[in-house]
Formats: structure tokens, sequence, C-alpha cells
């Protein structure tokens, strides 16, 4: 369970020295800090748990959602997360891991994200189709689709199988609210997919 320096110094109100208390407890394991004024009663939490409590608001997504998901082939160790409105990166290294938050526009912000629970914390985590605008959002401006193809699927590793068993009409209509090049591109490509796909 997660508790701020506030709760704690309520909790222990009762004693001489609150704060002592609380450092007492650290150095026994039993609380572990994990961003300033911030404390993990159980040290064994998966970080993803916790992504949404360091920075308000924030979606698992990007690098780290499309390994949770299978569409890349390596394990994702840092908890990538989007935000919005903040006009910053942030980066916390924790004991339950290293936590980077990126902005994405504020239209795209309410979509293409699932609520899930564990162990009575929600987190919320993006879906493929947004994994990929949001990382694509990120990225230099690709020249054309032949680029964009090798960015995807070269250099990102996202499994083309997955990404055509993707829901691709939700990934062009997300695209679509970016208003990017490289978002501009997606859709073009997908749409150019399709047309493949019906010819064969």
């Amino acid at each position: 369970m997660l508790k701020s320096t506030a709760m704690l110094l309520q909790e222990y109100s009762s004693y001489a020295n609150p704060a002592a208390k609380i450092g007492r407890i650290v150095k026994k394991g039993e609380l572990v800090p994990v961003v300033r004024g911030l404390y993990e009663t159980d040290p064994t939490t998966p970080g993803y748990c916790l992504s949404g409590a360091l920075y308000g608001s924030a979606q698992l997504s990007f690098e780290y959602a499309l390994g949770r998901r299978g569409f890349i082939p390596e394990e994702v160790r840092v908890y990538t997360c989007a935000v919005c409105g903040t006009g910053k990166r942030k980066r916390y290294s924790t004991p339950f891991g290293v936590f980077t938050y990126r902005d994405v526009p504020t239209r795209v912000f309410p979509y293409g994200v699932e609520l899930l629970d564990e162990r009575g914390y929600g987190h919320m985590l993006a879906t493929p189709e947004r994994a990929i605008c949001d990382l694509l959002y990120t990225r230099a401006p690709c020249a054309n689709r032949r680029e964009l193809r090798e960015l995807l699927f070269d250099n990102l590793r996202i499994d083309e199988d997955e990404f055509r068993a993707a829901n691709l009409d939700e990934m062009t209509e997300l695209a679509e609210l970016y208003r990017t090049t490289n978002c501009r591109l997606l859709a073009s490509l997908i749409k150019e997919m399709k047309r493949h796909e019906r010819s064969r």
C-alpha cells in the first residue's frame, strides 16, 4: 500500500518523534521509499502498479505496453508512460524500477487505454494500437511509408503478424488524432496494407 509522508506522520503522531519512527521502519525494510514523500508498505509490489501514483493520470504505453502485449520480442524493463499537458519529460529511478513519462496530445489521452486492477492498485495500460501511435509521435518524422515500415518492423522490432492482427481501423482513427507526419504515414500504410490484402 502506498503511503505519503503526511499519512505516516499522522499514523505515528502519538510518538515523540514521528519522523524518527518512520526512519526506523524504513531501516527495517518494512517501508520502502519510492520517491520523495511517498512510501510503499509491500516491497514485492510490481512496479507497473505504481506507475500512476508517481505522476498523476499516467498511462503505461510506448515500449512497455508493446512488450507486455507481445508486440515486441524484448522484455521492457523501463515503465514507459504517457501523460498529457505537462510539456516535460520525467524520469524516476526507484527500488521498484525506472519510470519515464512523456507527453502525448491531450486529444488522444482518453482513447485506447484499459484500466487494470492488481493487488488493489489501479493502473492504465495502452492498447497496442495506442502504444504504436504514442511511440511514433515521439520519433523523428519519416520521409515516406517505406521509411516508416523500416522504423516499425526493423528498428522498433514490432512483430508484423501481431501488427496485422491488431484493430487496424482503431489504429487509423487514433493515428489521425495526432496530426503528425509519422501518424499520417501510419494511416496511409494501413490503407496500403488493406489494399494489398484485398488484391490477393
